[in-house]
């Protein structure tokens, strides 16, 4: 009877210590699964933070690129042709536009005398006018026919700005200010000095805004080699170049 109360008392013994394992056994499992979903929680943050941080940064940079491009200052649209400070002159070609009028509409040009003609207007002197200026002109003389004309006058052919190039070159002659020319540009377009001439007593005749003459001089050897090149000037319309 003793006996068996001792294994009696042993077997619970047994039986507390083993359920006491099994509930920490248990516990330990769920600490862990919980630690574990933590951490699966915490990295698919991470992720999620990492793949949306370049969408937010590429938002921010779609922002800005969007902000200059608003603010940056476009191109021009404003076109003159060639230039809203364009001063006519003879020989060049005009076309003239008159809103719903093509009986009036021309292209026409400067005679040597400085005037142009256009149906119901007659006469008008175009030379030393801009093509704002000449736009308005013909304006006035279409208004005791027409209700506010809308006159256009466009320098369809530039041929009043020229410079002239005189003496000893291969093709003396008249050449057009079509783009900026310096001095020796025009000496090479007339085909380059003459064996005989005097490269180093060339000059330039300009008749200023006071009508005043100028004479420049230009020495061709020593601009061709590199020296004193600020005598390369830029030619102005109705300038002469002179190769004795």
């Amino acid at each position: 009877m003793g006996q068996f109360k001792m294994d009696r008392i042993r077997n619970k013994g047994r039986w507390k210590s083993r359920t006491m394992g099994e509930k920490l056994g248990r516990l330990t499992i769920v600490v862990c699964l919980v630690l574990g979903v933590n951490s699966a929680w915490a990295t698919a943050g991470e992720d999620s933070t990492r793949s949306a941080s370049p969408s937010v940064s590429a938002k921010k940079t779609a922002r800005k690129g969007a902000k200059t491009i608003q603010t940056a200052p476009g191109p021009s649209m404003e076109k003159a042709s060639p230039g809203s400070d364009f001063v006519i002159g003879p020989d060049d070609v005009l076309a003239v536009n008159v809103w719903k009028e093509p009986e009036i509409s021309q292209t026409v040009a400067v005679r040597p005398d400085g005037k142009i003609s256009l149906p119901l207007v007659g006469e008008v002197v175009a030379s030393g006018l801009t093509p704002k200026q000449l736009q308005h002109a013909i304006g006035q003389h279409l208004e005791e026919y027409l209700s506010d004309p809308e006159v256009t006058v466009i320098v369809h052919e530039v041929k009043s700005q020229r410079v002239v190039v005189v003496g000893e070159v291969a093709k003396p002659g008249s050449y057009a200010l079509q783009t900026p020319m310096t001095v020796l540009d025009v000496i090479a377009q007339a085909g380059g000095p003459l064996e005989y001439a005097k490269v180093k007593s060339i000059c330039i005749l300009r008749t200023g805004a006071d009508g005043r003459s100028a004479r420049l001089r230009f020495n061709y050897k020593e601009v061709i080699s590199g020296k004193n090149l600020a005598q390369n000037i830029k030619l102005e319309a109705h300038d002469t170049v002179v190769v004795p």
